[in-house]
């Protein structure tokens, strides 16, 4: 059983923009007629003219352009209105409904009496012109609603017989039918099923069915929303804050368990109260987390705590004790289940934590409570952001918290680095075997003569950040770089050209006013050019890694000639 409304894109536009529909009214898409009213098809306009063809048949059209969107939104009323005296609804396209015809024509008394009943209960409910078609099958069912027939069971491939292969919805199908001869649907289901795939491709196939009357599909019923909302109603009226608290945590906890039901949660929620004068009050709460149970409950008593004390005549408060008390969960969201702890399933003492961590934000402020999230960036500094405590955790940079394992050949500290510079043992250095770079490779850009083995890396299908430093993290990110200066084994400051080019090896380096320390191992330089398009943003800089005799490793920074410490290794 199909419920069609005719020129729904027409009548959607009446509904939500206000165009008189009674009038000649056209919807447009790609600059052609998708859809037109009673009144422009008496003006001869038709679907698929071109925009100006149409209004030089009827200089006084209405044009509308053609909205999806806007068509779904007014369509949403007519299959609730049809979800009131049926179940299982699969919505074909905004303007068209499907439903099996069996279940309504048992309880309304017949097939017939079932569909006048659906479309006299949306003319009412909706103010909206509808007709029902049945038959076998959803493709079938939408042709017989055009007339308002009802297709006898077995009937359906007689019905299609005579329709014209139009009616299939697949024009270049249909003209390419036309000229083989092929008319209608009886003469396209005539040829053999086999002959129609291998001349016209699948989607024939498929048509080939349909016009055959073969039509099996299950309908893909719509579920309608669960109801989440919960009220409470109170004989003797609710006017002290503790009776209003121990009220609320049931309803909140009736609240959550609903919504655990359904595996949702919820991160807005409204709370309505009605008093003993039919006084409506409402408010809504928002939290950047998801809200549990406890929290559901806290609010709701801080609201009605709100609400119930102080003076009389202070603005807001209720004329009377409250008899019904409302939650509405707003911003809903699925729930992804925690992974049980090691002893058994998280439970108290993450809501402990939980509950501690957001007390001491009321206390100090949002900012006061914060965790690390890693995301993309070349240096350390640049991957981890400090989010509050309870708000969205996403990353500052999009991308992957540092290479993978399989792909540090190419990243700093790696054997493609490998050049003419001053090697030094592994075990002294964090993460693996680093090398000093011959001044002028550039790992990860154009490298110029390299002496050692150049090995070919995997590299990801989308390269994150390429130049960025690879794993093992620094153990200490200083926010604030430290000045220092590096020299080569005379005495003379390092330094690098545009180039890339040092003008000598470090042999030590100063870290603000302590005394230098000799360098035993270096590795780099690695270039960082970003943001060059935004002068105000742009960076050029190139980094070191540094092994000092005290056992210390450094990744320092050289930038407009000034040598940084950015990171500490252990």
């Amino acid at each position: 059983m199909l419920l069609w409304c005719p020129d729904w894109p027409v009548i959607a536009a009446e509904i939500v923009e206000g165009v008189p529909a009674i009038g000649p009214v056209v919807v447009l898409h790609a600059n052609r007629v998708v859809s037109c009213s009673e009144r422009a098809r008496a003006d001869g306009i038709r679907r698929g003219l071109r925009r100006r063809e149409a209004q030089g048949r009827c200089p006084g059209l209405t044009v509308v352009e053609y909205d999806p969107a806007r068509d779904t939104r007014a369509f949403e009323p007519v299959v609730a209105a049809v979800e009131d005296l049926v179940a299982g609804v699969e919505v074909v396209r905004p303007g068209a409904c499907a439903v099996a015809a069996r279940g309504p024509a048992r309880y309304l008394g017949g097939e017939e009496a079932a569909a006048e009943r659906i479309i006299e209960h949306v003319a009412q409910t909706c103010t909206v012109e509808s007709q029902v078609g049945i038959a076998d099958g959803v493709f079938a069912a939408g042709l017989a609603a055009r007339t308002g027939q009802v297709v006898p069971p077995g009937g359906t491939p007689g019905f299609l017989t005579a329709l014209p292969v139009e009616a299939l919805g697949r024009p270049a199908l249909a003209d390419l039918l036309r000229r083989l001869g092929i008319r209608t649907l009886g003469d396209f289901a005539a040829l053999p099923a086999g002959d129609v795939l291998a001349r016209f491709g699948f989607d024939a196939a498929l048509a080939h069915r349909l016009a055959a009357g073969r039509d099996h599909r299950p309908l893909a019923v719509r579920v309608p929303p669960a109801e989440l909302t919960v009220s409470a109603d109170y004989d003797e009226p609710l006017d002290r804050v503790d009776a209003a608290a121990f009220a609320a945590r049931a309803l909140a906890e009736r609240l959550h368990d609903r919504l655990a039901a359904h595996g949702l949660a919820c991160t807005r929620l409204g709370v309505e109260a009605v008093t003993a004068h039919g006084q409506e009050l409402h408010r809504v709460w928002r939290h950047d987390g998801l809200l549990t149970a406890a929290a559901i409950a806290d609010r709701l008593r801080w609201q009605l705590d709100g609400w119930l004390s102080g003076g009389t005549g202070r603005p807001g408060r209720p004329t009377a004790g409250i008899i019904r008390l409302r939650l509405v969960p707003d911003g809903i969201l699925a729930q992804v289940g925690l992974q049980p702890g090691l002893w058994g399933a998280t439970g108290e003492e993450r809501e402990r934590a939980h509950r501690a961590l957001s007390r001491v934000q009321g206390l100090l402020g949002p900012e006061s409570v914060v965790t690390a999230v890693l995301g993309g960036g070349r240096s350390p500094a640049d991957q981890v952001r400090l989010v509050p405590w309870g708000d969205e955790r996403l990353p500052a940079r999009p991308g992957e918290p540092g290479w993978p394992a399989a792909d540090r050949s190419t990243g700093p500290g790696s054997a493609e680095s490998t050049g003419s510079g001053p090697a030094f043992p592994a075990d002294h250095l964090p993460g693996g075997s680093w090398a000093g770079t011959a001044p002028g490779d550039r790992p990860g850009g154009r490298a110029g003569r390299r002496s050692g083995p150049v090995g070919r890396s995997t590299r990801p299908e989308l390269p994150p950040w390429p130049g960025r430093l690879p794993p093992p993290a620094p153990a200490v990110v200083l926010p604030t770089p430290l000045a220092a200066t590096v020299h080569d084994a005379t005495g003379e400051p390092v330094g690098v050209s545009a180039r890339l080019q040092l003008s000598a090896a470090p042999a030590r380096v100063a870290v603000g006013s302590a005394p230098p320390v000799e360098i035993v191992g270096w590795a780099g330089p690695w270039p960082v050019d970003e943001r060059w398009w935004a002068p105000a943003e742009a960076r050029r800089a190139a980094r070191f890694q540094l092994l000092l005799a005290d056992g210390a490793a450094l990744l320092l920074a050289v930038e407009a000639g000034q040598w940084l410490v950015e990171a500490i290794y252990d």
